[in-house]
């Protein structure tokens, strides 16, 4: 455990120091203990640290340094600089740069054995350890989903993690498999999902009071993606274990709104398929039928992601809820828009946008709004259906597949968040792999909607 609440440990002392005050601080410094400063360099940049001594010389006491800005980075890369132990502060810190220190302690160990373990930090008496560690096991849920491979995570694998999840937290969770899905009318995830041997199915999870305001999550669970027919060249196919990064991150925001028991009435929705190569997959220029009644021409088998949301997102705003939240690795232009490290977001609401803005900038967990610029539908008409899956045009592809999720979701409060969900670098409190991108901001967002 790399946060604890413990009491009574013996811990090493961890000292924050600002960086501006860097200088005024080694005022009050031994002899001795300067020269370890300067042998190691310390100038009390962020995350920065180093060891001092006692009157004896030993090393007994960690300075970090930290530039006054309250996120993850401050204490995020300890736990693997430090040695094994526990640790405590000596210092105020925030709920969040605390919260880095667990996340920054994430590694994922399912295939091979971590060289160690992470140093362990104690979390002072004045702070909310329940929020802190559940957030933590929800980030973790989110990236050991991500970063497990297809081969252990198909749609079935996807769908017991789904249940499991549910049952722990008194949730129910209702599973449409195979030709169900067809008679349930989704055409669109029976259609994406066909080809392969592991079925693909459609999970409801839902939780709480009716009676209180509905939030539906709705999650792309693309459990691998060869692109269909439209096959993927082979480096953009090694990375698809990814593709139901969506899925991930609902399950994790549902954790942490259970764990929560925020005042609302929470519904899932994760269509897990595998888009597979075979005789009967789905192929360009075919015409599905959706649950909403919306015909669609396929103009591309590798922009499968949306196929499977429409029919999720027209199932949930079926029965009118208060807010939509759509989380979906879609578009490799979102990527190009706002990079790895950013949630691109877009929503048909201005004031719910600008809420989970603030709400991402007070967490550490940015997102970034982009338009659905109504000019742009045009290129997703269809002269023999009610509209084209992709667009042919090499622009807006973000926007496009967004202006798409938007016929089947009515009037209804909706966000739709295209995410990387994974680190391409190592960072302080974001390990390389899979990663959770506004799941954070929403849980933020809704507690400062819905009260808890």
């Amino acid at each position: 455990m790399s946060l604890s609440n413990e009491t009574g440990a013996t811990a090493t002392t961890i000292e924050l120091v600002r960086t501006q005050e860097f200088e005024s601080w080694c005022t009050g410094l031994t002899p001795a203990a300067l020269q370890w400063v300067s042998r190691m360099q310390f100038e009390a940049k962020s995350g920065q640290h180093a060891w001092l001594p006692d009157a004896s010389g030993q090393p007994t006491k960690v300075v970090v340094g930290w530039d006054g800005a309250d996120n993850l980075a401050t204490l995020g890369g300890l736990p693997y600089q430090l040695a094994e132990g526990t640790y405590a502060l000596s210092s105020e810190v925030s709920q969040l740069q605390l919260l880095g220190w667990g996340l920054g302690a994430y590694r994922f160990t399912r295939y091979k054995s971590a060289k160690r373990e992470p140093a362990t930090l104690l979390i002072p008496e004045e702070h909310d350890s329940d929020s802190l560690l559940n957030t933590v096991a929800a980030i973790t849920l989110v990236r050991d989903l991500i970063n497990i491979p297809a081969g252990d995570l198909g749609p079935s694998a996807l769908a017991d993690e789904a249940s499991q999840m549910a049952d722990a937290n008194d949730a129910e969770c209702r599973i449409t498999v195979g030709e169900d899905l067809l008679s349930a009318g989704f055409g669109a995830i029976h259609a994406v999902g066909r080809a392969a041997d592991d079925a693909p199915r459609l999970i409801d999870i839902t939780w709480g009071d009716p009676d209180l305001p509905v939030v539906a999550l709705i999650g792309k669970g693309v459990c691998f993606d060869s692109g269909g027919l439209d096959l993927k060249p082979a480096a953009a196919m090694r990375s698809m274990k990814k593709d139901m990064g969506g899925a991930a991150h609902v399950l994790g925001l549902a954790q942490l709104i259970m764990s929560a028991k925020l005042p609302i009435c929470l519904r899932v929705l994760i269509p897990a398929v595998e888009n597979a190569v075979s005789g009967n997959a789905f192929r360009p220029g075919d015409v599905l039928q959706t649950y909403a009644g919306v015909t669609v021409e396929i103009d591309n088998t590798d922009a499968e992601g949306r196929l499977v949301m429409c029919d999720a997102l027209a199932l949930a705003a079926e029965t009118t809820p208060d807010l939509m939240i759509d989380f979906s690795t879609l578009t490799g232009s979102a990527r190009s828009a706002v990079g790895p490290e950013i949630a691109a977001m877009f929503s048909n609401s201005d004031e719910v946008a600008a809420g989970l803005y603030a709400a991402g900038a007070s967490q550490d967990d940015p997102v970034w709004r982009l338009p659905l610029y109504q000019d742009y539908a045009h290129m997703l008409d269809s002269s023999i259906a009610d509209t084209v899956n992709s667009a042919s045009s090499p622009y807006a592809g973000a926007i496009t597949a967004a202006l798409f999720l938007e016929k089947f979701v009515a009037e209804i409060p909706w966000v739709h968040y295209d995410v990387m969900a994974y680190n391409t670098r190592n960072r302080p409190g974001h390990p390389e792999g899979g990663e959770a991108l506004g799941v954070r901001a929403s849980f933020e967002f809704l507690k400062q909607k819905y009260g808890g």
